[in-house]
C-alpha cells in the first residue's frame, strides 16, 4: 500500500485540498489501474464538470461542460472514448465519433431532462406549431435530437435562438432554461415542462439566506434554475461561464447554484477563493465512480450504439449547434 501511495503521490497533490488522505488510500489502486488501462486500450476519458475530483482531476483527459465535451470529442485520436458523465453525453460523443468505441460505465446514469420528452412529443409540437423552429437542449436522447432543427447548450442557447431569426421558437425540454433565455432575448418561447432535478430544488429564499449568512458573497446561478432563482443571482451562466467568472478573480467568496461537485473541482484550481457549498447532488452523475470506470475499461462495456439512420439526423442537429 505504501508503494502505491508513493507512486500516486503526484496525483494526490492535485486534490489534497478536497480529498482527505484516508479517502485517497481507497482511490489510489483504481486510479493507477485506470491509467494503465487507458494506455493499453488507447482510450481517453471525457469528464463533465459535475464529476468528483478524483475523476475530474486525476484520470480524465478532457473536462468541461457539455458543449466543451461535444467539441473536444471531435478531436480525439484514441480508439476508445469513456464518458464520465451521463448517457446523453455518451450518445453525443458517439454521434460525433461514429467509428470510435464509446463506453458508458453505468447505463443507468440518465438525466431527468432527457427522460422528460420523447420523439413523439416533438412531432406533436411540430404539428401544433407548424413552421416554428425546434431548438433542443443537448440534455436529450439522440432520438429526440433527430426530430429537432438544432441543438443548444446552456452556454450557447442565447446565440443559437437569436441566430434563427424567428420571433417564436420551440425550446425543449428545459422549461426554466427556455424562460430564462426568453427574458434575455424577448423571443417568444414555446416550452416543455421538463426540469433538472438538481437545479429545480433551489429557491429564492435559499439565495437570500446564503447572502445573509455570508456578507459579500457572489452568487453564480445555472440557467437551468427557476427564473426567480436566477433573478436573485449576481451572475447566471453555464458551468463553463461560471468557471470563467471564478478564474477572472472578481470574487473572493462565491456560491455556485448548481451541482456541488463543481465547487470541489474549482476549489482545487483556485485555492484563494472561498466556496460556500449548498450541496445538491446529481444522483445520475454520482453513478459514475472509479470502480465503474475501471470495470468499463476492463470489460469494454457498456458500448453505446445508435441506429445509423437516426444518427445521421441527430448529428445534423448537433453539427448545426457546433457551427454556431
Amino acid at each position: 500500500m505504501q508503494d502505491l501511495l508513493t507512486r500516486t503521490a503526484p496525483l494526490y497533490d492535485r486534490v489534497r485540498r478536497v480529498i482527505p488522505p484516508a479517502e485517497w488510500a481507497l482511490f489510489a489502486d483504481d486510479i493507477e489501474a485506470i491509467l494503465e488501462l487507458k494506455r493499453s486500450r488507447n482510450a481517453v476519458i471525457l469528464a463533465h464538470n459535475y464529476q468528483t475530483p478524483e475523476i475530474f482531476h486525476c484520470i480524465s483527459d478532457i473536462v468541461g461542460d457539455s458543449l466543451a465535451l461535444a467539441r473536444e470529442a471531435q478531436t480525439v485520436e484514441a480508439d476508445v472514448i469513456v464518458m464520465a458523465g451521463v448517457h446523453f453525453m455518451a450518445e453525443t460523443a458517439k454521434l460525433l465519433n461514429p467509428t470510435k468505441t464509446v463506453l458508458m460505465p453505468d447505463m443507468d446514469a440518465g438525466c431527468s431532462l432527457a427522460e422528460s420528452i420523447t420523439p413523439a412529443d416533438v412531432r406533436l409540437l411540430r404539428e401544433r406549431y407548424p413552421g416554428v423552429p425546434v431548438v433542443t437542449y443537448v440534455n436529450t436522447s439522440a432520438a429526440v435530437k433527430a426530430e429537432s432543427d438544432v441543438c443548444c447548450t446552456s452556454g450557447n442557447a442565447r446565440r443559437i435562438v437569436e441566430g434563427l431569426g424567428s420571433d417564436r421558437v420551440i425550446m425543449i425540454p428545459d422549461e426554466f432554461l427556455a424562460q430564462n433565455i426568453a427574458k434575455e432575448t424577448g423571443i417568444r418561447m414555446i416550452t416543455w415542462a421538463g426540469h433538472c432535478e438538481v437545479h429545480e430544488r433551489f429557491t429564492p429564499e435559499e439565495i437570500r439566506r446564503l447572502r445573509a449568512e455570508n456578507p459579500g458573497i457572489v452568487v453564480l446561478a445555472h440557467p437551468e434554475c427557476p427564473p426567480e432563482v436566477v433573478a436573485e443571482a449576481d451572475f447566471a451562466g453555464s458551468t463553463a461561464h461560471m468557471s470563467d467568472f471564478v478564474s477572472s478573480g472578481k470574487a473572493a467568496k462565491v456560491v455556485l447554484i448548481t451541482e456541488c461537485s463543481m465547487s470541489d473541482n474549482l476549489a482545487v484550481q483556485h485555492p484563494t477563493v472561498e466556496f460556500v457549498r449548498p450541496c445538491n447532488l446529481c444522483p445520475h452523475m454520482k453513478r459514475i465512480t472509479l470502480p465503474a470506470i475501471r470495470r468499463s475499461l476492463e470489460t469494454m462495456s457498456h458500448e453505446v450504439t445508435i441506429e445509423p439512420g437516426l444518427a445521421v439526423r441527430a448529428r445534423q442537429a448537433v453539427d448545426r449547434m457546433l457551427a454556431f
